[in-house]
């Protein structure tokens, strides 16, 4: 894993830190990379993770059906970076939606991360009650618990139907983008409401040697 970060990302010298970012609709500073964690667990994700931020990564996805959460939070205690320099997303998953159940997986994911707040929180697909969900994050939000709230995998239908009937316009919708699924169509539409389309897969996942 070092030699991979360091082949392809190689630190700047006296440059510790990505200095690109997007700003989000509520004024939250994004990092426009992040390393995703999908399929990495125990020593491996905290690795990776200790790796990536010396390569210069300051935003990490997970989220809670990759069962790796806890190894997450080892990796940013293990990295030695201040908490606030990272930007950490997690997801509920479908089974957690609805009001109540989203309370208590967000506090489960806080737990298994050991953090005092998330950056971003997404629901993951737009399955089960993702209403009650979205209701109990725009309190959390409210709350200080959560810096911004958004969707992952929201086609424009359920995401204008979710704009047009809750009070926090969600702030990111995370989909499958890259070269050979650009989403000019939905990224277009986002544009139109200020929410940050945020590429999951931005290199295919390999495919067609990308």
């Amino acid at each position: 894993m070092r030699n991979f970060f360091e082949n392809h990302f190689p630190k700047e010298e006296n440059k510790s830190e990505t200095e690109e970012f997007t700003v989000l609709s509520n004024g939250i500073q994004m990092p426009m990379i992040g390393l995703g964690v999908m399929h990495m667990y125990g020593n491996e994700c905290v690795r990776a993770i200790c790796e990536a931020v010396d390569a210069g990564y300051r935003m990490i996805d997970t989220a809670a059906i990759y069962g790796n959460e806890a190894a997450v939070g080892k990796g940013i205690r293990d990295s030695g970076i201040d908490r606030e320099k990272l930007f950490i997303t997690t997801k509920l998953w479908v089974q957690d939606a609805g009001y109540e159940k989203t309370k208590k997986a967000f506090e489960v994911s806080l737990s298994n991360l050991q953090l005092d707040y998330l950056d971003l929180y997404l629901i993951h697909r737009p399955f089960g009650d993702y209403y009650g969900a979205w209701r109990a994050m725009e309190e959390l939000y409210e709350a200080g618990k959560i810096r911004a709230i958004g969707l992952s995998n929201f086609g424009s239908d359920r995401l204008v139907d979710l704009v047009m009937n809750n009070k926090v316009v969600p702030a990111v919708n995370q989909v499958e983008c890259h070269p050979f699924f650009q989403q000019k169509a939905a990224f277009e539409f986002m544009k139109e409401y200020q929410i940050q389309l945020e590429a999951w897969a931005p290199f295919a996942e390999g495919q067609k040697n990308l």
